[in-house]
């Protein structure tokens, strides 16, 4: 084959993938639409709000992992709400960013999601660890009944997804949880400008005011800038999803 049909054949792999991405990201969102138009369609939005929730609070408990700090207990109630239980690090810096890691834990989440689910495949193979993911924090960390059913749930759910859906539905699966959790990160955008959060563990400051007393500043200015990254990822995370032809066009090729 020569090195102008080698090329004729990326280009049109790259256009090919980059329709299918396009028409998974059109087919979630109008999905996610018409759960918000169809009669009773906020019984189940329902569960993609824990969906977000359960994004945040990972989010906390994982950050305090990778800053060397422990993860003890996770908790997920029906009205929504959920806390993550860790310890450490030691350190301002480190607490703030564990503090962060909840803010921008949906908006990470959702980035990714949205960059590995461009190739079918490879969404197959990030559901299965979402999947497995879930599990092993429902083995590891949760601690609540609720939250034991539903993470259980959620993550045999995606398991299932990746071992026997088709590859194009695994592709749309993913792009799915990916829209749930970008809409999470502006419908709950008003977290981030508040000093306490009510929870059913009561009230308690919010992470903005975490970070605030960790670093210095108003928790208003922490929250734009929590907010901000997580528009930024969010955009780099479509980008590379939705990302447009091979600079070499097809016509080109063609002549």
């Amino acid at each position: 084959m020569s090195s102008a049909a080698r090329a004729f054949a990326r280009a049109h792999d790259h256009v090919q993938v980059t329709r299918r991405a396009r028409g998974a990201l059109f087919a979630s969102a109008a999905i996610t639409l018409l759960l918000y138009l169809v009669p009773f369609g906020g019984l189940l939005i329902y569960p993609l709000l824990l969906l977000s929730t359960l994004a945040h609070e990972l989010g906390h408990g994982l950050a305090a992992l990778a800053t060397g700090g422990t993860f003890h207990a996770f908790y997920l109630w029906p009205d929504g709400s959920g806390m993550a239980v860790h310890s450490g690090p030691e350190g301002h810096v480190l607490q703030a960013i564990v503090a962060a890691g909840g803010l921008i834990g949906p908006a990470i989440v959702a980035g990714l999601c949205f960059a590995l689910a461009r190739r079918p495949a490879v969404a197959r193979v990030v559901l299965g660890l979402l999947g497995l993911g879930f599990l092993a924090a429902v083995a590891l960390v949760v601690e609540n009944p609720f939250g034991f059913w539903y993470i259980s749930g959620v993550g045999l759910l995606l398991l299932a997804l990746a071992a026997r859906a088709s590859a194009t539905t695994a592709q749309t699966a993913l792009v799915f949880v990916a829209v749930q959790l970008a809409l999470s990160v502006f419908s709950r955008a008003d977290y981030l400008f508040t000093a306490s959060a009510q929870t059913s563990a009561g009230v308690m400051p919010s992470d903005s005011a975490h970070i605030a007393a960790a670093l210095g500043g108003s928790y208003l200015l922490w929250g734009a800038v929590c907010g901000l990254f997580s528009v930024l990822v969010l955009v780099l995370g479509l980008w590379l999803f939705t990302r447009g032809e091979s600079r070499v066009s097809l016509a080109n090729l063609r002549r």
